[in-house]
């Protein structure tokens, strides 16, 4: 048996979801009576209460369930889908109630089968997933980028490329300015030496 503070979180757990799906019906239920030309606001009220109805019974009964066959991280994947279908039957239950006696058993059978049908589903896209790990893919590995991710090795070749392509162009640089040097000290030397004979 639940203690007090997991009745109340249960509660409060299922009038959320209720909530949830409530306003979804109003919605629903309002358009509906547009298009049929009868009141809406009466439409969107029923619809709401079905709907709220339905979301509240099965997360309420589904989390009792659970805790009744020892907790949600105890159960197998098959406690799951029978937790879900039984919660589903009974969310159907209730909200057959709504509709008269004759839709309860109509309702019982559809939504377990939809409660199990759905969580069967989610259980084969979760072990999917587990199966099938993630690669961590970057923009840079698709083959339409005009760029692509460097390894660290091939960074540091880059770099050592450009350190060596630098230093080339400063030893052409400094060549250079060797030769500039030089032939601006040849033509002082040639005036000097044209000088120099006439002081004699």
């Amino acid at each position: 048996m639940p203690s007090t503070a997991e009745l109340l979180e249960i509660g409060a757990k299922s009038l959320q979801a209720g909530a949830v799906t409530g306003t979804i019906g109003t919605v629903f239920g309002a358009g509906s009576g547009i298009i049929r030309g009868a009141p809406p606001a009466l439409f969107a009220l029923v619809a709401g209460l079905q709907w709220f109805s339905l979301g509240s019974t099965y997360i309420a009964s589904k989390s009792l369930l659970w805790h009744a066959w020892g907790g949600e991280e105890n159960l197998s994947k098959s406690d799951h889908v029978k937790a879900s279908g039984i919660a589903g039957g009974v969310s159907g239950m209730v909200g057959g109630m709504f509709r008269g006696p004759k839709n309860i058993l109509p309702g019982i059978l559809f939504f377990s089968m939809l409660g199990a049908g759905s969580s069967f589903v989610s259980q084969r896209a979760k072990d999917n997933e587990l199966k099938e790990p993630k690669t961590k893919t970057s923009w840079l590995d698709s083959k339409w980028s005009p760029l692509r991710s460097l390894s660290d090795k091939e960074y540091v070749d880059m770099l050592e490329e450009k350190v060596l392509r630098l230093d080339a162009e400063i030893a052409v640089i400094d060549e250079n300015i060797a030769s500039l040097k030089a032939s601006a000290e040849l033509p002082a030397e040639s005036k000097a030496n044209s000088i120099s004979p006439q002081k004699k």
